[in-house]
């Protein structure tokens, strides 16, 4: 058993916007880090947990958690479109092994997965399908939302089935840190917009993908530009977040709430239960360092903005 993790913040702008010089550097840098980091492990499989955007998963049925048998991404924001490489055996494995220790987790053969999910893979591989990868879907964007512990939960079981495999697993968490995009909310929606929450949404039009993908870049330049009406970042409850992730003991974040989650940090900070639950796992497996970590709040981006990379002692 060898298992190691990325965990890191992903971004639609990234393509679209540019913040100064610097911090772009230093952002690119940092995905140099773990792209290096994640090459040097050369993993046999990558099990995947990323948020999803409203892409692929909608208020019709909307789970707290899926892993899928196979997937396929919508390719929004320039990411790639199409299959990914999912071998099925080991993700009935995974499943499997999930439902023995106790979670009822949704499965899916035609999961569609999304920028969160993809753009890591491409960072640090060039491909999406460069590596066999299992997609854990972790609802992070539709209320209500489970508690942090069961989210602890799903995480240690996961470390579980990775620690019995003959095999390298490498375990990336995608999303955060504090951030809100303009992803809609289900109580405030006007009519058109609450009949795509609820599965009006799939298989957007080109036309209707760039009207999307207008509205993000638009929104992030208002926010770098100190108008419009989103919520500013909170790099101190990000770095906590961080410190607590690297301590080992994630048992501190169980009384963080839905709520203050969101209040604090925005709408979007509930990604960070990808973290929570991809250092979950890899505690689950042994004591652990983190070997890089970045961080820095970037408005051009919505985000405040934190990439490690974590392996077993």
């Amino acid at each position: 058993m060898t298992v190691a993790l990325v965990a890191m913040s992903h971004s639609p702008l990234l393509d679209y916007v540019e913040p100064p010089a610097d911090v772009k550097k230093a952002v690119e840098d940092s995905f140099a880090a773990v792209s290096k980091f994640a090459k040097d492990f050369d993993p046999d499989i990558v099990v995947n947990i990323g948020p999803d955007h409203y892409n692929g998963f909608f208020y019709d049925i909307m789970p707290p958690f899926a892993v899928g048998y196979a997937a396929s991404a919508v390719g929004d924001f320039g990411t790639h479109e199409g299959p990914l490489n999912v071998p099925s055996d080991d993700a009935d494995s995974l499943i499997r092994s999930l439902m023995e220790q106790d979670l009822d987790v949704t499965v899916s053969w035609t999961m569609e997965v999304d920028h969160g999910a993809v753009q890591p893979m491409e960072l640090m591989f060039g491909e999406v399908t460069a590596k066999p990868v299992i997609p854990v879907f972790i609802n992070a964007v539709a209320t209500p939302f489970v508690p942090i512990r069961r989210i602890r939960k799903l995480g240690e079981a996961i470390g579980n089935w990775a620690k019995a495999q003959n095999k390298k697993v490498l375990i990336i968490g995608s999303g955060g840190l504090s951030h809100e995009p303009p992803v809609p909310q289900l109580a405030t929606a006007d009519e058109a917009t609450r009949a795509a929450l609820l599965g009006g949404g799939r298989h957007l039009t080109p036309e209707a993908r760039k009207a999307r993908t207008d509205r993000v870049i638009n929104a992030a330049k208002d926010f770098a530009a100190g108008v419009g009406n989103v919520k500013p970042l909170a790099p101190e409850w990000d770095q906590e977040l961080m410190a607590i992730l690297a301590t080992g003991d994630l048992s501190p974040l169980d009384k963080w709430t839905p709520e203050e989650m969101a209040e604090i940090a925005g709408n979007s900070s509930h990604e960070v239960r990808t973290w929570i639950a991809a250092y979950a796992a890899l505690g689950q497996c042994g004591k652990y360092e983190v070997v890089y970590s970045f961080y820095k709040a970037i408005p051009e981006y919505i985000a405040g903005f934190g990439v490690t990379a974590a392996r077993l002692v």
